[in-house]
């Protein structure tokens, strides 16, 4: 049972060592943060367009004593050189850990993204340190590989299409969007005669069409012919 409430525990996820930290932070602070982004739509105004969830980050300000205190929460006390050494080799390793508060139903998979200590104030009976983590997402590279075939003869290469610009009048066959990301797929446009209100480089639907100045939706680049 841990003392004063809760205890921290750093476990290395490799090796399997396990640290209880000495002495209690003074609060636990996780930040959880949304990869937002806006845009402007014409005659609309600013939107907010509504992203994933970023890794959640965890710092933690305390202390490594040099004796126990009526403040020292772990039963087991270390020297504080012990904790230092043990939190570098994991760093160092480029280990994940898992951070445990126990008492709370807080347990992540995560990296040591700073460390940093020192003695402050004159006093030698304890070293002061912050601990930055952030949260590790397991994912994975897939290598493609070629296929090889007999060669083919070249094609011939069509001609590229005429350059459009924001006012140009163009034909339209495709699924509007309602943003330049693809998102809330609505009606379908046949060999419509539109205008090409705005235009976001580099997005997958990057061409915002309307009639008469109102934006109608976002389609493909390759959905919008010239005329």
């Amino acid at each position: 049972m841990p003392l004063h409430g809760f205890a921290v525990y750093i476990t290395d996820n490799t090796t399997k060592s396990k640290i209880e930290l000495p002495v209690n932070p003074a609060e636990i602070e996780l930040k959880y943060e949304t990869n937002d982004k806006s845009e402007n739509i014409l005659n609309l105004g600013e939107v907010n367009v509504l992203g994933n969830l970023k890794l959640t980050e965890l710092n933690i300000e305390s202390s490594f004593p040099i004796r126990k205190t009526p403040y020292t929460s772990s039963k087991k006390l270390w020297k504080p050189n012990t904790y230092i050494k043990k939190i570098k080799k994991i760093q160092s390793k480029k280990h994940k850990v898992r951070v445990v508060i126990a008492g709370t139903k807080i347990s992540l998979l995560m990296s040591i993204k700073s460390f940093k200590y020192a003695l402050k104030n004159g006093n030698r009976d304890e070293y002061l340190y912050t601990l930055s983590l952030k949260q590790y997402r397991s994912f994975a590279y897939k290598k493609l590989k070629k296929k090889k075939g007999a060669r083919k003869s070249k094609k011939k290469r069509a001609a590229p299409p005429k350059k459009i610009g924001i006012g140009s009048t163009v034909k339209v066959n495709g699924r509007l969007h309602l943003d330049s990301y693809g998102r809330g797929p609505g009606m379908y446009e046949k060999n419509a005669t539109r205008q090409v209100i705005y235009i976001v480089p580099g997005r997958k639907y990057p061409v915002c069409v309307g009639i008469g100045g109102i934006a109608r939706g976002w389609v493909k680049r390759s959905e919008v012919k010239r005329v």
